[in-house]
């Protein structure tokens, strides 16, 4: 007998920076990042965008925000903390070794968690791309473990209806991230002990983190811990940036398997770079809808064959790709 089938949800968000690529010829009427909401609007089936904190909420009001989203028939998925407002954050930010600096850094985050609520969101993403290290006798890493988790205990008491979810990184722009991988990042959740604390998997994090994107989704879920996914693509070096399974498109389609089978139904958020080679960013957000999409028809497809269920109960690679390999490219 197949199996039932169930989608996950069809929400879709996008990251607001790509939008400022040709903007000043878009016939964009509204200035900063009302511009950019703006932009992001004329992206069909796009329903959901994050905003930076400071930077897209200077120089606007919330309520000037709100009508302007309510205009675009937008909402908001979330914040994501942007520490570099001060230039003593290179150093770290809930890891710096000015205690001033460490409580700028955490209550610059409670400022952005409040204009977030207000504005209807409820999800806080918390990349500490300044918080690693560079060189051997650098820092004591039991102390910047411990700042770190009293930092974000401390946010995530805050406010506990907001979730906070930890976006890592291997590396970029420091040499070693603090959190680098699922595994420490699980760790770090687990001591932190929060309800209200998880993880984002970013896939070309996840590449280069010599990871494989699925399993990383199937860990967190385990816990209840996956808050936000992040699709993109890259060839496992650096951030790249790339457009959705333009790389490796196998490896989407079985995270957008296990996020099924899983029934996540947050928003997927496309983190990609189409300002980085001047790409038109409505037709770029355009297509990677476009390819989860149809990445979501062939999961359908696979859920419901009950020999792909058995290939992998069984450990039978070979089964199981000839199954990928028909329901993407036919054949027999």
């Amino acid at each position: 007998m197949n199996k039932p089938a169930h989608t996950v949800s069809n929400h879709y968000a996008a990251r607001l920076n790509s939008f400022k690529n040709g903007i000043a010829l878009a016939g964009v009427k509204r200035a900063g990042v009302l511009g950019l909401l703006e932009r992001a609007a004329q992206v069909d089936g796009l329903n959901a965008v994050d905003l930076n904190f400071p930077d897209h909420c200077v120089g606007v009001t919330n309520e000037e925000l709100k009508s302007t989203l309510v205009d675009l028939g937008l909402s908001i998925n979330g914040f994501a903390m942007r520490y570099y407002s001060d230039p003593g954050f290179k150093l770290g930010a809930f890891t710096n070794p000015d205690p001033k600096l460490r409580r700028l850094a955490i209550d610059q985050t409670k400022r952005g968690i409040d204009r977030m609520v207000e504005l209807g969101g409820s999800l806080m993403t918390l990349w500490m791309g300044q918080d690693g290290f560079d060189y051997s006798f650098q820092v004591d890493y039991g102390q910047l473990w411990d700042f770190t988790l009293e930092a974000m205990a401390e946010v995530a008491d805050h406010n506990e209806a907001c979730e906070i979810s930890i976006e890592y990184k291997p590396n970029e722009p420091r040499s070693f991230s603090l959190m680098p991988d699922i595994g420490t990042t699980l760790l770090a959740i687990n001591q932190i002990g929060r309800k209200n604390v998880g993880v984002t998997i970013d896939f070309a994090h996840v590449l280069y983190a010599d990871e494989m994107p699925a399993y990383a989704v199937a860990l967190a879920a385990r816990s209840s811990k996956l808050f936000g996914v992040h699709l993109n693509d890259g060839y496992g070096k650096r951030d790249d940036g790339l457009m959705v399974g333009t790389v490796h498109p196998i490896q989407t389609i079985e995270l957008l398997y296990v996020l099924d089978k899983i029934k996540y139904d947050r928003a997927i958020y496309f983190d990609t770079f189409p300002d980085i080679t001047g790409m038109d960013p409505v037709a770029e957000c355009t297509a990677n809808i476009a390819a989860v999409e149809a990445m979501r028809g062939v999961v359908q497809r696979l859920r419901t064959d009950n020999r792909l269920s058995a290939a992998i109960a069984a450990q039978d690679a070979v089964t199981s790709n000839s199954i990928i390999r028909k329901a993407l490219l036919g054949g027999s």
